[in-house]
């Protein structure tokens, strides 16, 4: 991969195994298709899909599932993984995907005792490149234990708040004792982050507001510039601290799985964020591109290229 990072996403990795069968539940699937997922790494591969160069900083297994990751970021999804860690004992994790309901797939975690990815340290990380990538991501799953949540309060006072440090709200209830710690956690980062993405569920986490103007207006509050809310059928709430405000139509589509929509979404706002776009535009093609997703089955081997979200918008 030539030429400077353009984004670094942190965090969440996985094998992700998803359920060929759909409408049915586990006792009845007959086999899984697999492919690498967590939020950091699909939405990295949704962006080197887009033409960028994204490198995802996490950590796996010392097994073969941590080797075929490696090997599929390199190969096939043309991410960089020279901040793609090894654990020596740690599981590589796994994720099962069920599609009973495909808008709301079930997920089952395989992360115990504890995944390779929450034991990133900030020396496995270039500081220079953390303070100067154009794109810093991270989801909220990344506080949620320890050593990767000093680890995030290292990234971000490297990185002083430049423009564009972005937390994925991203709430997963697996990974937290109760939603009032994630919101002690989420208190500490927002004042060091420039945007924040989530749906309803996640800004009532975050800021104690699930309508989409009041939730934006509590994170515009914390000093970010932007906040974007995710309102499912009824598209996105996109808030600026500059004044705009406009809710983004969706694009509407039969579901197929509703997994990795939001991470498509994120991969093509951050492809607009590189190509200088304002932010609605962003969110428009963000919007086309989890479309695109939702109507297929995979996540990160689904995402979408720059041709398919032009052909949706146009």
């Amino acid at each position: 991969m030539s030429g400077s990072l353009e984004l670094l996403t942190v965090g969440r990795i996985s094998v992700d195994l998803y359920a060929e069968q759909l409408g049915v539940s586990m006792r009845e699937v007959r086999s899984f298709r697999k492919s690498v997922g967590g939020t950091a790494t699909n939405v990295a591969v949704a962006t080197a899909r887009l033409g960028h160069r994204a490198a995802v900083f996490t950590r796996v297994g010392d097994d073969p599932m941590g080797d075929y990751i490696r090997w599929a970021l390199d190969h096939t999804f043309g991410v960089d993984t020279r901040y793609l860690g090894t654990h020596p004992t740690l599981r590589t994790p796994l994720a099962f995907a069920t599609m009973e309901d495909p808008a709301e797939p079930s997920l089952l975690f395989y992360r115990s005792p504890q995944a390779p990815d929450m034991t990133i340290e900030s020396n496995d990380v270039d500081r220079d490149v953390v303070a100067d990538v154009p794109i810093l991501w991270f989801p909220t799953s990344c506080l949620s234990a320890e050593p990767s949540r000093s680890t995030i309060h290292d990234l971000l006072g490297w990185r002083e708040r430049r423009t564009h440090t972005v937390l994925d709200l991203d709430w997963r209830p697996q990974f937290w004792s109760s939603a009032a710690d994630a919101t002690r956690e989420l208190d500490a980062v927002l004042p060091l982050v420039t945007m924040a993405i989530g749906n309803r569920d996640e800004c009532e986490v975050a800021v104690g507001e699930r309508d989409p103007d009041r939730a934006a207006d509590a994170l515009l509050a914390r000093g970010l510039s932007a906040a974007i809310v995710k309102m499912g059928g009824d598209g996105v709430l996109v808030a600026t601290a500059d004044g705009v405000r406009e809710r983004i139509a969706p694009y509407p589509v039969e579901v197929v799985c509703g997994l990795g929509a939001g991470d498509a979404f994120g991969g093509a706002l951050c492809h607009g964020l590189l190509s200088g776009w304002d932010l609605p535009t962003c969110a428009r093609a963000g919007n086309a591109a989890g479309a695109i997703v939702a109507s297929r089955l995979m996540c990160a081997d689904d995402m979408p290229y720059s041709g398919e979200i032009d052909a949706l918008l146009g």
